[in-house]
């Protein structure tokens, strides 16, 4: 996925870069400072998704969505529309309820970890392969993009996330063999606390089984394996 990073402070936005260029599969095609940089590189680049700052010198993140929107709108020239992600640190309520109903993905508060934003480029790769892959949604297609409810799953407990559970039931399908909390958590990005969390809760309602694999010294380690097709 082309990404177009946005951001007033020069620094952040060359983090944030680094941060998406490490992560398979995305690539940074441009980098803009203000609104109307970012409306004239969406034109030009054309990206997938682009990481946007809400507190820009000349216009803020809302309006610059908007503004994609009304374009694409205007244009109508076939091309799939840019998904917004948010990056900002803006915390109030108003902002973020804006931030929704304009049509952005997701947001993230700075500071936030590589591993968070990684997390959510993640989210949004797997959310348009889904819908690529669709003709036609069921109900559960439908809670699973919308992230009300990972694959298998009716509820989450508090503190979950859908689509950090959604990717973990991918890389437990990619490990047939099995896996530690370390390794699962090398896999996704995701801090190895997080890991085990996840999988010890699809190991309670079972869609994981736990083994044991002893060393030469000290405590077991846990390994956890898929089980079922759902």
């Amino acid at each position: 996925m082309n990404v177009l990073v946005v951001d007033d402070d020069f620094m952040v936005a060359k983090l944030h870069s680094r941060y998406v260029a490490a992560t398979d599969g995305f690539t940074v095609v441009g980098v803009a400072h203000s609104g109307a940089g970012a409306l004239h590189a969406a034109d030009r680049l054309r990206p997938d998704l682009v990481l946007l700052d809400i507190y820009l010198p000349d216009m803020d993140g809302i309006g610059v969505l908007r503004e994609l929107r009304a374009a694409e709108e205007r244009d109508r020239d076939g091309r799939e529309p840019a998904d917004v992600l948010f990056i900002t640190a803006a915390r109030d309520a108003g902002t973020v309820r804006s931030a929704l109903r304009a049509g952005a993905l997701h947001y993230l508060i700075k500071p936030f970890s590589q591993a968070a934003l990684q997390e959510q480029l993640r989210h949004v790769a797997s959310l348009r392969s889904r819908l690529d892959a669709l003709d036609e949604a069921r109900q559960e297609d439908v809670d699973q993009l919308f992230g009300t409810r990972p694959p298998g799953s009716r509820e989450l407990p508090k503190g979950l996330a859908a689509h950090t559970a959604d990717l973990v039931d991918r890389i437990l399908r990619a490990h047939p063999e099995g896996l530690s909390a370390t390794e699962c958590a090398e896999a996704g990005s995701l801090s190895r606390v997080s890991a085990r969390r996840y999988l010890e809760y699809f190991a309670e309602t079972g869609r994981a089984e736990v083994t044991l694999r002893y060393g030469g010294t000290g405590r077991p380690e846990r390994r956890y394996r898929r089980i079922g097709r759902g």
